[in-house]
Formats: structure tokens, sequence, C-alpha cells
């Protein structure tokens, strides 16, 4: 037996939140290039989602609790961390950011914040000193100790942790910038590799509280990196002073095999090496099929 429950949506009779509706402008703006979310989804099946975490953080409560009556002077609640895992180009970015802001509209109205592992790459210099540039992504590319201290003092309710900030428009650590995280009740971190598991040392994966992967068939995977790579090349990559620019004069032909080439030899090894065998670890897989829509959630059994 699966450790799964399938729940196929296309079944499924969801209401649609009406909260979650009127807020559809300013939720609209969270979405990333690239990524085909419309209100439908985000009112039932992103609602639905923010209401399974809602459970699993009532639940934790519940239990802090009944602890707390035979173990006296236990301290306060940790912050309840979600992870948010899944490939290149799934749409991880674009669900973090609206369960962020479902999750700020709850009626206890927590205080929940969100951070990218991108922070956590080795800077630029660091990669091509270590001849590791083209395995940018791939968990050797990360500071991982440097994560893993940043979640320990999040976990353990230290006031205020920084992390360094990335730039996808310079592809690179921006030096001296830092973005701060202030004891939140609820931390969402983001990130293609944070399921993976520790080897004999603790790793990020063990201090989550609830995890979701981004699932999508790896030809759909492609198709969306091309389809991104054209808009940023129309777009991102015109600026000057992106890493990228270099790509912004490419013709239809040239950029489609760039792209191609990029998935082939560093995307698409590190899904298959990497990423996908972390799949399985998740409470929460969300499957979506060539247009973007969620099609599949399966859940962890309980």
């Amino acid at each position: 037996m699966s450790p799964y429950i399938d729940i196929i949506l296309a079944q499924l009779n969801l209401q649609q939140d009406p909260a979650v509706l009127a807020d559809w402008p300013k939720l609209k703006e969270l979405v990333s290039l690239g990524d085909d979310l419309d209100q439908a989804e985000v009112a039932s099946v992103h609602a639905l989602i923010s209401r399974i975490i809602a459970a699993q953080v009532d639940a934790r409560t519940a239990l802090r609790g009944n602890v707390s009556g035979f173990l006296p002077g236990t301290d306060g609640p940790a912050p309840f961390i979600v992870g948010i895992a899944g490939s290149v180009a799934a749409g991880k970015s674009t669900i973090a950011r609206i369960l962020h802001r479902l999750i700020e509209n709850w009626p206890s109205r927590p205080n929940v914040q969100l951070i990218t592992t991108d922070g956590f790459l080795r800077p630029n210099a660091q990669l091509e000193a270590r001849n590791m540039l083209n395995r940018k992504g791939f968990p050797e590319s990360y500071r991982r100790q440097l994560l893993l201290d940043f979640v320990l003092d999040v976990k353990s309710g230290k006031p205020v942790v920084t992390a360094p900030v990335y730039s996808h428009l310079t592809y690179d650590i921006v030096p001296g910038q830092r973005v701060e995280i202030k004891r939140p009740d609820i931390l969402i971190i983001e990130g293609i590799n944070i399921l993976q598991p520790g080897l004999v040392a603790p790793f990020v994966s063990d201090f989550i509280d609830f995890s979701i992967f981004v699932d999508a068939d790896d030809d759909d995977l492609l198709a969306w990196y091309v389809e991104r790579f054209l808009t940023l090349r129309d777009t991102a990559f015109t600026d000057p002073t992106s890493y990228f620019s270099k790509f912004a004069g490419l013709s239809d032909a040239e950029a489609v095999a760039l792209a191609h080439q990029i998935w082939d030899d560093i995307n698409a090894p590190n899904l298959k090496q990497n990423i996908l065998p972390t799949r399985q670890r998740a409470d929460l897989i969300l499957h979506k099929g060539r247009d973007h829509r969620a099609d599949l959630l399966r859940l962890r059994r309980m």
C-alpha cells in the first residue's frame, strides 16, 4: 500500500474560498514569470493546502499543550517550518509566495516569513575557484553548514537571524546585504534541495515540520524552462547589468538550443541525481500538468 493518499483534483468539487477570490488582485502579483496560475486554482487548491498546513500547526500546538501538562517549564513554541522543494522551473517560488500570503491571512494572523535557499549558494568566485560554476544548484554548491546553522537559530527562537541575499540579475550573492528573519510563528523555506537527508550529521530536512514537493513530468519541466528562458532573453537579459546580458541578442533558434544545452548539462542531471530522489520524503506532493494546473495531490497518510 502506498504511504500516500492520492487526491485527483478533477474528481473533487472544491469550493473556492471567497476571501482568496477577493484578494486575487494582490495574489496575482506574486505569480512568477512563466507560471500560468489563475484565481480559481488559488482559491481552491492553494486554499486547500493552506488549510492542511493550518491543521498541522493546530496539531502541533495541541501536542505541545499536552506535553507541557506533564513537563512543566517547557519552552515556548518553536517556529513551524514549511519546506517547499522541486525542480527548476516547477513553480516553487510562486507557490511559496502564494502560501505565504494565504497563511498570513489566517484568522490567527500568524507572523509568517519566507526565505529561499539561493542566498546560501557559494559566491561565484568560490565556485569558479573550485571549478564548480557549472554545478551551481547541485548540493555541493551550497554552504550547507551555514544553511543548517540558520535553520537551527530560527528553530531555537533566536530573536533575529540573518541570511545572505542572492540576486538573480547578477547571478551571485550580493556583497554586504542580509535579510532578517525575526522570530516567526511560521517560516517557509523554498529551495530545490531542502529535502535531502543528512548522512550522519543533521540536515535542514530534519527540522522541517511540513514539506511540499512541487512535481511535474520531465518533458513539461523542460518546456517550461525553455519558455522562461525565451521570455527572460527579451526582458531581464536586456539589462546590461544582468549576468546573462550576453544572451540578449540570440535568435529564437539559438536561445532554444542554449536552453536545451543548459538543461541537459546541469538541470536534468541535478533533477535526476539529487532532487527527484527526495520527492518521497515530502508530506505533500503537488503534481502539475502541462498547462501548469495542479492535477494531483499526494498527501502522506497520517
